[in-house]
């Protein structure tokens, strides 16, 4: 039996395992708590990928012996040989008496299998506390390890009137230091942010994540360019020896340009093609190949229609500042085609509501699957 105390303990466990946002992609936020006596003796979580996991941590730095101590932690453990020992084989030998588990672990080389062995061991163990707050915080991870394509979340920030640009081009700043200081905690969080050519000429950005303070992971950075006309003299070309660049390109790419990125410390990705332009569809079978398991979408109208059209953006964070531009030739955050009926809409739902300074955050999770009946 679940008792409210055992709940405590483990949303104490899901805040641990947030500290690990950004730092243990592709693989799940894990926190875990080791209790005895009714104190907290230990606490853990995974830190950075390829290092110890949550129970391991926890079992590290427990104040005495665990023996007879129960354990909550928000996923199964593991119970094989990857770039750490099995937490298993750690829990059973420390003598720990009952395991509170959040959610089981989908990864093949679990599934199940971890639970199995700590109950052969004589643990008592339950499974499910608090799953759904835990699901939430790993979405990202089960979508990857369900299907081995990256999380998107398309990321705009527009005028009130729906502008990206003024009517010449000028974007800079639509929104303020709060909400822009939220962009880089994304780019913290997810494995990659990615633009495409039009707005990498237009704002030169760097794309890099600019947090002071503390620790952050930067970003791979993914040109989508199909002719790979990325400038040499262009901020991420300058500073690709710093941050991993990936230009994502096709076949009818110039070979010069392509050596010369190569040469700038640039990455080429050679992607199948749809109508002469990179396909979008390939491109996120490559980079989930390349084990990317998250995308911050920050590209302009085009690329964000080909996205939201094809089917594979997951969410859409939507940054609305308090200004109004006007122009009927000014850019807008979704452009393309376009869709006929209004009937055929991309639908979202609203999940959270955000005020940032002066600019507003939706957060909105994408319904609809591909739209088959629009020209991408």
């Amino acid at each position: 039996m679940v008792k409210q105390k055992d709940i405590e303990y483990m949303r104490r466990a899901i805040e641990l395992a947030e500290q690990g946002a950004g730092f243990v992609n592709p693989n799940p936020m894990v926190g875990a708590v080791i209790v005895k006596g009714g104190r907290v003796i230990g606490e853990g979580w995974h830190e950075r990928y390829g290092e110890w996991h949550a129970e391991r941590n926890a079992l590290k730095n427990c104040t005495e012996d665990a023996r007879g101590a129960t354990m909550y932690v928000t996923l199964e453990p593991c119970c094989h040989y990857g770039k750490t020992p099995p937490c298993t084989e750690a829990i059973i030998e420390h003598g720990i008496e009952r395991v509170f588990v959040g959610m089981p672990d989908p990864n093949p080389l679990v599934a199940g299998k971890g639970l199995s062995l700590l109950r052969e061991a004589g643990i008592e163990v339950v499974c499910g506390v608090e799953e759904e707050t835990i699901r939430e915080q790993n979405k990202i991870f089960l979508k990857y390890i369900a299907t081995r394509r990256p999380w998107v979340i398309l990321k705009t920030a527009m005028t009130l009137d729906g502008k990206i640009a003024t009517w010449s081009g000028d974007s800079r700043w639509i929104t303020g230091t709060e909400a822009r200081a939220y962009v880089h905690e994304l780019r913290h969080r997810l494995m990659a942010v990615m633009i495409g050519i039009g707005t990498a000429v237009a704002d030169d950005p760097l794309l890099n994540c600019r947090i002071e303070g503390r620790g952050v992971r930067q970003p791979i950075r993914v040109i989508v360019d199909s002719n790979a006309r990325l400038g040499l003299d262009s901020q991420i070309v300058k500073t690709a020896g710093k941050y991993h660049t990936i230009v994502a390109h096709t076949r009818f790419a110039a070979e010069e340009r392509l050596e010369a990125l190569k040469q700038a410390g640039v990455e080429t990705l050679l992607c199948g093609e749809k109508e002469g332009l990179v396909d979008v569809d390939n491109l996120l079978f490559l980079l989930g190949q390349m084990g990317v398991d998250s995308i911050l979408l920050e590209g302009g109208g085009g690329l964000n229609y080909s996205f939201l059209a094809g089917g594979f953006t997951d969410e859409v964070y939507s940054f609305i500042a308090p200004k109004i531009v006007g122009g009927e030739k000014a850019k807008t955050p979704v452009e393309g085609v376009g869709i006929e009926k209004m009937a055929d809409a991309v639908t979202l739902e609203r999940t959270d509501v955000l005020c940032l300074g002066q600019d507003i955050l939706v957060k909105l999770k994408v319904k609809n699957e591909k739209i088959t009946d629009l020209v991408i």
